[in-house]
């Protein structure tokens, strides 16, 4: 099994996807990395996410790769969601049920993709895999999106890729050895990169985000009340206003400064 493959089948999957179903949901071309299942950085994990952040051996015995897909949101719903109002917009709650649900589904998809070439998969929910008390994963997609090479955490916490923040993650492990992809080298977030931005500070209306800390509890206060003014729709605890309308929501703003070029594995 070639990493050529994997990715083309992602990408298969994703633009076909919106006309097998009746969604309304559009994305751009996903960016997929991979990690070695046997980083040292997954360890690392239970020291800066959890105790309990579950390593890929967790998931399979057997597994050698992890591999880690970024389904980046059309433009037009980041910037429905970029309007200074209290409420998420419709078109990113929505966004957010159908994307979930696109990756369960592909998920399924490329377990059933790998295991057909002989190797044993195991894929993981997209969200709600966190404990209800501490409000803490115990699988982490942008951390382990860091290890396989998609990106840098910015000051708003979410993963900056090459597309920006406005997107969903998904992955999963598998028996299949695939190449590490090189992490990036530089910061992706123009203030981790020594540039004067706090906007996703600016962004968030509900005393969660600060430039030291993040209150998770005050934030999931609130994805908790717009889950209520979606009722009419399926869970919806999403805000997403600290990652919209920013220099990183749809590209990494620091590339764009410097006017260095995207890494050669995206």
């Amino acid at each position: 099994m070639e990493k050529a493959s994997i990715i083309k089948e992602i990408a298969r999957f994703v633009k076909n996807y919106p006309e097998q179903t009746s969604i309304k949901t559009r994305w751009k071309k996903p960016l997929v990395g991979f990690a070695s299942a046997n980083d040292s950085l997954f360890l690392k994990l239970k020291e800066i996410v959890s105790p309990n952040h579950a390593l890929p051996q967790d998931l399979l015995p057997t597994c050698k790769t992890v591999v880690v897909y970024f389904i980046p949101f059309e433009d037009i719903i980041e910037e429905s969601n970029a309007k200074e109002e209290l409420f998420p917009s419709l078109s990113w709650a929505v966004a957010y049920i159908e994307t979930n649900r696109l990756i369960k589904d592909l998920g399924e998809h490329l377990k059933k993709f790998l295991e057909r070439a002989g190797y044993q998969t195991v894929s993981t929910p997209a969200t709600h895999n966190y404990d209800q008390k501490n409000l803490i994963s115990d699988w982490s997609h942008r951390h382990v999106a860091y290890i396989a090479g998609l990106g840098r955490l910015g000051l708003n916490r979410w993963l900056i890729t090459q597309n920006g923040c406005c997107g969903r993650l998904g992955s999963l492990v598998t028996e299949v050895f695939i190449t590490p992809t090189p992490r990036p080298p530089k910061e992706f977030c123009l203030h981790f990169a020594g540039y004067k931005c706090i906007a996703c500070i600016d962004k968030c209306r509900y005393d969660a985000l600060f430039l030291n800390r993040f209150d998770r509890h005050a934030c999931n206060q609130q994805l908790l009340k717009n889950d209520v003014y979606f009722s009419e729709l399926e869970t919806s605890d999403v805000c997403g206003k600290c990652g919209c309308g920013l220099p990183c929501s749809t590209t990494n703003p620091v590339a764009r400064k410097e006017g260095w070029m995207a890494l050669s594995h995206f």
